[in-house]
């Protein structure tokens, strides 16, 4: 049987919800108590948290402020996801492959879409070669020209001048630009914008009334995070930033926003919680590791000590082995200018968390390891680093 989702906002209703204590793993008195600590440091502006466990939305709050003297930050407040926009666009051609009107096996070259790739390899790389990064070419390729301001379209088209470094389908090369043509396929199979196939799929069946795509929706809501960001070796906080629209131009690799009651919600749907929404059979599609990663691997391994091991590519998803005893873990994180985001569950378990900041800082990334430690009972480890380096101890 399947859990109802429920938001609690407060810690004292968090606590008053939560099962008895003998058949609680997961301590959200001493989380919420970390997490203002994690607060309090000067290189954090604002912060959202919620964590889904046992299939239940448990715990959803905000820390700080969306900018320096402006109100705090709620769960309700709007941050930009960045590229956690790459499992949004991947669930949507998911949908659209269980109502059979595409397949993950087509080639780009069938749709209406501006990508070129070397040696004409648009007809031989699939859907699900772009949504699992293995195109062959340089890894985040042209970004920079992106970030200069050019037309996504133009950049995509000119990705055909590259040198392949592997043949399509080979190797793993992270994309932004060149993941956006499935933006592009979404659109000549939907005969919509993309923006609007994505909220009448995902957005309003799994009931996210935050979310959107594009910068208009993050200023309009009517509590939103301003970005800040600043060198990692510059001294003092954060400086607030212009919202950048680089990457709101290449909306499937980057272009959502929401709060982070709307993307516990998404994660909850991921979990198989909304089979309505998406199915089992669309999950194992959207979860199955298609590539090994290895430099996510080797980073994962030099800040987290081994405890995710065999980083894999899903599709708009990563997959890790979590722990000694392997625990098949779920996640993403993204990062624009002035924001950053995370996502990791564990699917058979509905249990995971998710986090959005506004600022630079990598210190909440640590949040998530310390929730799913305590959701599987292993020894405490301050993955936030509030008292300095990493260190084992008892939990």
């Amino acid at each position: 049987m399947r859990f109802p989702h429920i938001v609690l906002a407060s810690l004292s209703a968090i606590l008053a919800f939560s099962a008895p204590a003998t058949a609680q793993s997961i301590d959200y008195e001493r989380l919420d108590a970390r997490l203002s600590r994690l607060a309090d440091d000067q290189d954090i502006v604002g912060l959202s948290v919620a964590v889904i466990d046992r299939g239940e939305i448990a715990f959803s709050k905000g820390y700080g402020v969306t900018e320096a003297g402006g109100p705090p930050v709620t769960d309700e407040t709007v941050f930009r996801w960045a590229s956690l926009s790459k499992g949004v666009a991947a669930t949507e051609v998911a949908i659209l492959a269980s109502q059979a009107r595409l397949n993950i096996t087509d080639p780009v070259s069938k749709f209406a879409t501006t990508l070129r790739l070397p040696n004409g390899g648009e007809a031989k790389a699939t859907l699900e070669d772009v949504l699992s990064h293995r195109l062959g070419i340089l890894p985040n390729a042209y970004d920079t020209r992106l970030e200069d301001g050019w037309e996504a379209a133009d950049i995509r088209t000119s990705l055909r001048s590259l040198k392949s470094i592997c043949p399509v389908g080979d190797c793993h090369t992270y994309q932004n630009v060149a993941y956006d043509s499935i933006a592009e396929v979404i659109e000549d199979v939907t005969q919509s914008r993309y923006a609007d196939a994505v909220e009448a799929s995902v957005f309003k069946p799994i009931g996210m009334v935050t979310a959107s795509i594009g910068r208009a929706g993050l200023e309009s809501a009517p509590s939103w995070a301003k970005p800040h960001s600043k060198r990692s070796r510059d001294l003092g906080p954060p400086d607030k930033k212009i919202v950048n629209d680089d990457y709101y131009r290449v909306p499937a690799a980057g272009g959502v926003n929401g709060s982070i009651r709307d993307l516990a919600l998404y994660a909850r749907a991921h979990m198989g919680l909304l089979p309505e929404v998406l199915s089992d059979s669309a999950l194992d599609m959207l979860q199955a590791p298609r590539i090994y990663t290895s430099r996510e691997q080797s980073s994962m391994s030099r800040r987290y000590s081994g405890t995710v091991r065999d980083a894999r590519y899903a599709l708009g998803w990563r997959v890790y082995k979590y722990g000694a005893p392997g625990y098949r873990v779920v996640g993403h994180r993204g990062a624009v200018e002035g924001y950053r985001s995370y996502i990791l569950f564990d699917p058979e378990r509905d249990t995971g968390v998710v986090i959005l900041w506004n600022s630079s800082s990598r210190k909440p990334n640590g949040i998530g390891f310390e929730v799913m430690d305590m959701a599987y009972n292993l020894p405490f480890r301050d993955w936030m680093e509030l008292d300095g380096e990493v260190t084992a101890g008892s939990h």
